[in-house]
């Protein structure tokens, strides 16, 4: 007699195998088998804001399920891989009422579009074992909004130990960059716990971290975020580089950037401040 898990479904690794669901190296899937972990990553989510939280990339459904256990009302989950859909269909039939299941690339999805249509007013919590493949790129774009404060009220991804080092990153440290900036600019981003690769199946070559990043009231210092990334975008790109010759990518004049913003033109990109790279987002408004 198959064994059942608190909710009433069989684990996690006998439904991955009732619906063939072997992990895609394409889609860079890795399944987290422990629900215990699952539940650890769901209770930091938590408390979830009227009880709803906005998944993306549940696949099997493992952190969709503890995150249910763990006190969500309402999960709305976007699924790339159509594969998954009859097991996430399984724990949307056993708690009825609860699971929101969409099969759409969440790099494309307005997530305002989404949570109008289902009738939920932001900002509500984010949650998500993102891929490796598309992390990076998802988290920018939630952080890009141009809309602040955003549709979400907190952020819990899991990324590689590399990229969660990347967004909490200070100054003169080999991490800092353009993920650093835009993540502390108006939000304040955390490593929670770090989680071995072994907890993955199948297992990648790399360890990964559960990282919280809380958006601020408003940022940190006043720039307009086009202009800001920008300037990191153009600093960092040839981050060796002197600012007065990595500037003119984005200025014919990188000079006179410089002076504005009062910011020596022979330093390196790793070496300035949020604050400072503000100062140079508001030089390059100011110097077209």
């Amino acid at each position: 007699m198959t064994e059942r898990s608190e909710d009433g479904l069989p684990p996690l690794r006998e439904v991955i195998a009732t619906f063939g669901l072997s992990a895609r190296k394409g889609l860079s899937q890795n399944f987290i088998l422990d629900f215990n972990l699952t539940r650890r990553i769901a209770r930091e989510a938590g408390p979830f804001h009227e009880g709803i939280v906005y998944e993306v990339g549940p696949g099997p459904g493992g952190l969709t399920r503890a995150l249910l256990i763990e006190g969500a009302n309402r999960v709305i989950a976007v699924e790339r891989d159509s594969r998954c859909l009859p097991a996430l269909a399984q724990i949307k039939a056993a708690i009825p009422g609860r699971l929101e299941v969409i099969n759409a690339d969440a790099l494309k999805i307005s997530e305002i579009d989404l949570l109008t249509s289902h009738c939920i007013a932001p900002p509500i919590a984010a949650v998500a074992n993102l891929p490796f493949n598309v992390g990076t790129a998802i988290l920018i774009k939630w952080l890009t909004v141009d809309s602040w404060p955003p549709w979400w009220s907190k952020l819990t991804l899991m990324f590689q130990s590399e990229v969660a080092e990347r967004i909490c990153a200070n100054p003169c440290n080999n991490s800092y960059g353009r993920l650093s900036i835009l993540a502390q600019w108006r939000c304040e981003p955390r490593i929670l716990f770090e989680v071995s690769r072994q907890a993955f199946v199948p297992s990648p070559n790399v360890d990964s971290a559960i990282v919280a990043i809380t958006p601020l009231p408003e940022p940190k210092f006043p720039a307009e975020r086009k202009d800001l990334e920008a300037v990191t975008a153009a600093a960092f790109g040839q981050r060796r580089k002197m600012l007065r010759r990595s500037l003119k990518t984005v200025s014919a004049n990188p000079n006179k950037i410089l002076e504005i913003s009062g910011i020596d033109g022979s330093a390196r990109a790793e070496e300035l401040t949020i604050e400072q790279f503000c100062a140079l987002a508001r030089a390059l408004s100011i110097s077209r």
